[in-house]
């Protein structure tokens, strides 16, 4: 070992010996379709969320409070339509102890039989003989919000003190944008977090299938449109192709010169922006347990860009990537129609990365769009515009709670977990950061093959009851340090 073994054996023996209860205490969540973006099931949010606060209630927590978000915003079919209320929690309140956050959500993706389920998706089953439990939540993110709770659990049964201050909050809306939650941030920053001395989140996964990591770095995402106006109506393109200027020529043409069949950004100044890379951040790429082959299982094809891990790990999380996602407006249905049509819109995003500066990138998008127009001489209006953005998040991989979470890694799995970042974006992570002035860790409990919105979502139960020791354990390593 290469660091201070801290006498954990009898906690993870006691959630060894726990784990019909914990398994059981998952299968009851499960059990809850809590799907926020069907309205219908609303009620069923508010039902997990009840049943998340009398699971505080009978662990121990204080100050349990319901946080109301009020009505949700359009569109919405039902006016009325309340927000699921977000759960706040407390355990322990001793001055002298450092205070940890951790957050989840308790609203799932909505999953029906018919769409493919070997099982029933809101009926946990445990295949006994690969020990895999199936459900829609199981590894996004009821598992891991339920982890957090069989920790105390165990802790309570030991009668072991905590070594931090815990404060849980838990919202039922992530997979709708979770609305409201920025506010409530910003709300209790200075009153319900006031205390907070780091972020902990269990939101994502592995990388791969067999080594765990910890997650420092998520790329963000600016989302634009290019709109394009050509005649006042579709027209015949018998009758008019070849005397009109068509706007879906014009369009194909701006957006083939945003990037290049190698995936290189065609956009001047952009990579300009981008942080160099520090040896000591290259390092961290070597022992990453990655290959094509597994780039290309996930893919189901043989189109890598890139040749080895270390450059596809790269462009997958440190630099960013422009992808052309659609146009709306022209002729996509089967067979053939000769319409030529009077308006498109193209759709595409750009991930972006430490240090790129959203308002800036935002600028050399439409000025390099608007000089490719202006190339053209044609007579059609192109207007192009921001859709919606997200920040990048980077955190420092060698700060006190990912040291803390590696040491508790080790301390389970018996290897040191690889340091990751990710393609994709959890916005909440830089509204904590920002609103609470602390850093945030992603320590992930499920794998990189769980099939988080898909059909079949799994947890392995491996990764359940050891994911509880791990959580357990950084807080223990991390109250020390």
């Amino acid at each position: 070992m290469s660091y201070d073994k801290l006498p954990l054996e009898p906690l993870f023996k006691k959630i060894d010996e726990l784990k019909p209860k914990f398994i059981e205490r998952l299968r009851k969540a499960i059990a809850i379709p809590s799907v926020s973006s069907d309205e219908t099931l609303r009620p069923r949010v508010v039902d997990m969320a009840n049943f998340l606060k009398n699971e505080l209630t009978t662990l121990g927590f204080h100050d349990i409070q319901m946080k109301d978000l009020g009505i949700q915003p359009p569109p919405v079919a039902d006016p009325n339509l309340k927000l699921p209320p977000i759960v706040l929690g407390r355990f322990g309140n001793d001055a002298s102890k450092k205070t940890v956050l951790v957050y989840g959500h308790y609203d799932v993706q909505p999953a029906l039989k018919e769409d493919g389920w070997a099982t029933d998706p809101f009926d946990m089953y445990h295949d006994e003989a690969k020990d895999i439990l199936f459900g829609r939540g199981t590894t996004d993110d009821k598992g891991p919000v339920i982890g957090w709770l069989n920790v105390i659990e165990a802790h309570n049964e030991l009668k072991w003190e905590l070594p931090v201050n815990l404060v849980v909050c838990f919202e039922g809306m992530e997979e709708s944008g979770s609305l409201g939650l920025e506010g409530l941030i910003a709300k209790e920053a200075k009153q319900y977090f006031s205390k907070v001395d780091t972020v902990c989140i269990s939101d994502n996964y592995w990388l791969g299938t067999s080594k765990p990591v910890l997650t420092y770095g998520l790329r963000g995402c600016n989302y634009y449109q290019i709109i394009v106006n050509g005649p006042g109506a579709d027209l015949h393109s018998g009758i008019f192709g070849g005397i009109v200027a068509e706007p879906m020529t014009d369009l194909i043409k701006v957006m083939s010169q945003l990037v290049d069949s190698t995936g290189k950004i065609l956009i001047p100044g952009i990579d300009d922006m981008i942080a160099p890379l520090t040896d000591k951040e290259d390092a961290l790429y070597d022992d990453i347990d990655f290959s094509v082959e597994e780039l290309n299982a996930a893919s189901g094809s043989k189109t890598s860009l890139h040749d080895n891990k270390k450059d596809i790990l790269k462009h997958r999380w440190r630099y960013p990537s422009l992808s052309l996602h659609g146009i709306e407006g022209g002729f996509s249905g089967a067979g053939a129609k000769t319409v030529i049509p009077a308006k498109v819109i193209g759709k595409f995003s750009i991930r972006t990365v430490p240090d790129i500066d959203s308002a800036k990138l935002d600028q050399l998008v439409f000025d390099h769009v608007n000089k490719l127009n202006a190339q053209l001489n044609s007579p059609n209006t192109l207007k192009v515009e921001l859709i919606h953005d997200g920040n990048y998040w980077v955190s420092n991989p060698f700060n006190e709670a990912f040291t803390a979470a590696a040491k508790a890694t080790e301390d389970v799995w018996n290897i040191k977990p690889d340091f990751t970042r990710e393609g994709g974006s959890i916005p909440i992570t830089i509204t904590f950061e920002k609103e609470l002035g602390t850093d945030v860790l992603l320590l992930p409990m499920g794998r990189g093959d769980d099939g988080a919105h898909s059909i079949n979502e799994k947890l392995n139960l491996s990764n359940y009851i050891n994911g509880c020791k791990t959580l357990g354990g950084y807080l223990h390593y991390y109250g020390k340090s």
